[in-house]
């Protein structure tokens, strides 16, 4: 079990504490599950730049899983630093995405891996101010945890969710169907991916968890809730929810990261600029 420090951002402003957790599960000897982040390290970079966490889901087995989900991760937090000051996130993070796409597509052309396949999901969440971008690839998800209820943000990118849309099989079947994990999307297999990217007004008290499907498999909203609304560190949710889903199955390396909101900065829109509100 790995659990990371919180963070503390400065009061006054978009506050946010953060803890992560991942577990190899019961079956796995490796684990293709990778998580990262960017926290920023001035108020003034909270404010150009904001806050990313990032979780990724390694496929494709022969070790090559945690290759891809490890060279997505470290694209979306070094580029994101390197990121125009004030980038609209909208824009930035499904082009981030793309640009991991691109290191995984080329790695697989790499000597060593050529011939083997390499994909990975993806789920990426960038803060700043009073506003949360969630982009993804995937069967990774996002939920928001307000007022003791889970929503799920993302929809999977699989077979299965796919035919749900259609109205070829009810919600109810795809946790027993044998195809719920085909992914019709994912970060490396293609030139270019395209990402969903969806934004959010965030309020304080609002609880994101990034998690890969090692532990929604097994955990339903309403459980999700009931342990992301707990009065406790965000490391330690991170950790009971981890836990909680390895204990159910433990059959796929489980991972999340959990972002708490303790208050946020509102600003105003001006051609395209942010500015703050009077209080």
């Amino acid at each position: 079990m790995q659990l990371a420090r919180e963070v503390h951002a400065a009061a006054h402003m978009l506050d946010v504490q953060f803890g992560q957790a991942s577990d190899f599960g019961k079956v796995r000897t490796n684990n293709e599950d990778a998580m990262g982040s960017f926290i920023p390290s001035t108020r003034q970079m909270a404010r150009s730049h904001g806050f990313l966490f990032v979780v990724a889901d390694g496929v494709g087995g022969l070790d090559l899983g945690e290759v891809a989900s490890a060279t997505a991760i470290t694209v979306m937090t070094e580029q994101f630093a390197k990121a125009q000051s004030g980038a609209m996130l909208i824009s930035l993070m499904p082009r981030l995405i793309e640009q991991a796409n691109s290191a995984v597509h080329d790695r697989r052309l790499q000597p060593q891996y050529r011939g083997k396949n390499m994909a990975t999901t993806l789920v990426a969440c960038a803060l700043r101010y009073d506003q949360a971008v969630v982009s993804h690839v995937g069967d990774s998800r996002c939920y928001l945890v307000r007022n003791g209820r889970a929503r799920q943000v993302t929809q999977d990118h699989t077979w299965v969710n796919e035919q749900r849309k259609m109205g070829l099989i009810s919600a109810g079947e795809i946790p027993s169907s044998e195809s719920r994990h085909v992914l019709i999307r994912s970060v490396g297999p293609e030139m270019f991916v395209s990402p969903d990217t969806t934004a959010l007004s965030l309020q304080p008290g609002d609880v994101l968890v990034l998690c890969t499907d090692g532990l929604h498999d097994e955990m339903g909203e309403a459980e999700i809730a009931t342990i992301a609304s707990q009065k406790k560190d965000a490391s330690q949710i991170a950790h009971e929810l981890v836990a909680r889903a390895v204990e159910i199955d433990g059959g796929d390396n489980t991972t999340a990261q959990v972002i708490r909101v303790r208050s946020v900065e509102q600003v105003g829109m001006y051609r395209g600029r942010p500015y703050r509100l009077p209080v």
